[in-house]
């Protein structure tokens, strides 16, 4: 048997490889597990990023066993780990091989699938060996055309049954698509020991400030209208209409950061807004029983990316039809949304993504069986919108009412009881 079970792409030009960046967001199940927990990486080298990030998101409690990369010995892997320090040397364990490993509640592939889909799902088959209960595997292919043989079409498969993440990294050579796969499942309370993941569809600008992928993408539409209609008609000043507005679009999908309130009883806002009402109701799509919803209007002003209120397990997801009235007027309820259902150990709590007569465009980026934090992002809504979130009414008492301005992943919306 191999040391590493990742697989090479003979013949193929230049081997991929997981850079800084890229490596961040393979460790995120690591990163943001806060209790003590045993993590294995496969393929580990000296110089590997994802060693490195891996090492970095350590807490106290942590356990890391490392299986080197084919090719790379135990010996100068326990060398460049005891020149780490003393820290480091106490929770980081080097294993001669995959056979020495135990379960794990995070599994690592540290090089990418490059292989045939054959190749990749026997590759899976034998990391899923050393998943505990709930345990998430993080694996990584090349996105770029030409570079695999299967296993970019195989892992696309494994994410449909068993995905609870994927990320594209952009920012890598070559580019990677990265999964999340969970094979059994994970209980709502798991969600509560878990801080807000790393997402690489936030392009930094400052420490506490981001701008989305999407906002990235719409800006360099705009300058390339510009770009476009400056050559059409050079000495038309038109251009500067979409030059002019690339910078205010790309505003327009500000991301910063913010301060999760700790207390396990709060429930934040969904979303930056108004809060336009507070109502008791019935609604037959979620369960029997009264429901608390609380819905919240995002002007264009404000900052339109979605978070979870509450940490739990994404159950389902559904888009209703409707049309595209004013997100402020009541008629507004029966607008096109998108619901994403939640497990949580206080029950059902649901977050609607609600259209406005501006915004078309729903985005959601958790799939069914993801674990999401309190706080953290899940999705946006392009341009003017409402986001509601449904609590069960017996368990949560409201804070705010009509006409307070609430900041999303900060505000307490309400208190469980």
């Amino acid at each position: 048997m191999t040391q590493s079970p990742a697989v090479r792409t003979p013949g193929r030009p230049g081997p991929a490889r997981i850079g800084e960046r890229a490596a961040r967001t393979l460790v995120t199940e690591l990163a943001r597990l806060n209790d003590p927990k045993a993590a294995l990486l496969v393929g580990g080298t000296p110089q590997s990023a994802v060693l490195a990030a891996a090492i970095e998101a350590l807490l106290p409690g942590d356990r890391l066993t490392v299986v080197p990369a084919e090719g790379c010995s135990a010996a100068a892997l326990r060398e460049h780990v005891t020149a780490q320090g003393r820290w480091v040397a106490e929770r980081v364990r080097v294993a001669d091989s995959l056979t020495e490993a135990d379960p794990a509640e995070v599994v690592i592939a540290a090089e990418p699938l490059l292989g045939t889909a054959e190749e990749t799902r026997a590759a899976i088959e034998t990391l899923t060996k050393y998943l505990g209960d709930g345990a998430v595997l993080s694996v990584a292919t090349a996105a770029a055309p030409g570079r695999t043989v299967g296993a970019a079409g195989e892992l696309e498969r494994q994410g449909a049954l068993h995905g609870v993440g994927a990320d594209l990294v952009l920012r890598n050579s070559p580019p990677v698509r990265l999964y999340r796969l969970r094979f059994t499942p994970a209980g709502p309370s798991a969600a509560d020991r878990l801080a807000p993941a790393h997402r690489p569809s936030s392009v930094p600008l400052t420490r506490t400030m981001h701008i989305d992928s999407n906002g990235v993408a719409a800006a360099g539409i705009s300058l390339g209208l510009a770009a476009l209609a400056r050559l059409a008609r050079p000495k038309s000043k038109l251009w500067l209409l979409p030059a002019l507005a690339a910078g205010p679009v790309a505003a327009f999908f500000r991301d910063p950061e913010r301060d999760v309130p700790e207390d396990p009883s709060a429930v934040v806002a969904a979303a930056d807004g108004q809060v336009l009402s507070v109502q008791r109701l019935h609604d037959a799509r979620f369960g029997d029983g009264e429901w608390l919803r609380i819905a919240v209007f995002l002007s264009v002003l404000d900052v339109h990316v979605n978070r979870a209120p509450v940490a739990g397990k994404v159950v389902d997801y559904f888009v209703a039809d409707g049309g595209f009235v004013n997100a402020m007027k009541p008629d507004a309820e029966h607008n096109v949304a998108a619901y994403t259902v939640l497990d949580t150990t206080h029950g059902t709590v649901v977050v609607a993504q609600r259209t406005g007569l501006i915004a078309r465009r729903i985005v959601q980026r958790a799939p069914i069986g993801t674990l999401l934090a309190k706080g953290e992002r899940f999705g946006l809504i392009r341009f003017g919108s409402r986001t509601d979130v449904y609590l069960p009414a017996d368990a949560a008492d409201p804070l705010v009412g009509p006409g307070d301005k609430v900041v999303g992943g900060s505000t307490v919306l309400a208190r469980w009881r």
